[in-house]
This record gives C-alpha cells, sequence and structure tokens, in this order.
C-alpha cells in the first residue's frame, strides 16, 4: 500500500538592500536571484539545522546587497543559529558569490 506525506518547509526571509531606484529591471533580478539563493540557502539550513528546526527555517532572514553583491544573516534571525552557522555560511553561500550574482547584474 503507498501513503503519501506532506512536507511542508517553512521559507527563508529576504530583505533586499537596494541603492537608488527600483525600476523593473532591478524587480527582475531580485527574482531571478531569489530563485537561485532560495534553494541554496535552504540546503545549506537543512544540511546543519533540520533537526532543531524540523523544517521550519521562518526564523531566517537574509540581506542581499545587490550593489555590493553580499549576502548575509540578517540580526532578524536568532542569536542562536547566527552563531551556530556564521562562519560555514560565509564559505558556502558568499564563496559562491560570482555564480550567484553573475545573471543579476
Amino acid at each position: 500500500m503507498l501513503s503519501s506525506a506532506s512536507f511542508t518547509r517553512q521559507i527563508v526571509k529576504f530583505n533586499w538592500v537596494i541603492s537608488g531606484e527600483t525600476d523593473a529591471a532591478v524587480k527582475r533580478a531580485c527574482i531571478d536571484l531569489e530563485y537561485r539563493l532560495r534553494p541554496r540557502i535552504t540546503k545549506f539550513l537543512m544540511s546543519r539545522l533540520d533537526a532543531e528546526c524540523c523544517g521550519n527555517f521562518s526564523c531566517f532572514y537574509f540581506d542581499v546587497d545587490l550593489e555590493n553583491k553580499n549576502v548575509s544573516i540578517s540580526e532578524k534571525t536568532p542569536k542562536d543559529y547566527i552563531d551556530q552557522i556564521r562562519d560555514d555560511f560565509e564559505i558556502e553561500i558568499n564563496g559562491l558569490r560570482t555564480s550567484i550574482f553573475s545573471a543579476a547584474s
């Protein structure tokens, strides 16, 4: 007998750091970038914190600075989690900075 299961992941939130006007091209770049960032960050969090969070990553916030091409963990994220993931995050997410931001520029 087959059974079905429902897996609901509560998603991370992005704060977009944008200087100047937000025109259609900037909005499109943000959407494109989010489609690349979201799965990478979610997989990163799952590999480190899934047992603790049970798939609920709604308390994680990330600041995406388009001008400086940097993703950082927002201060809105609980400090305990920031402390647990900070070093690896810099290596795994920002270490990929060139490929993540290349199409969004």
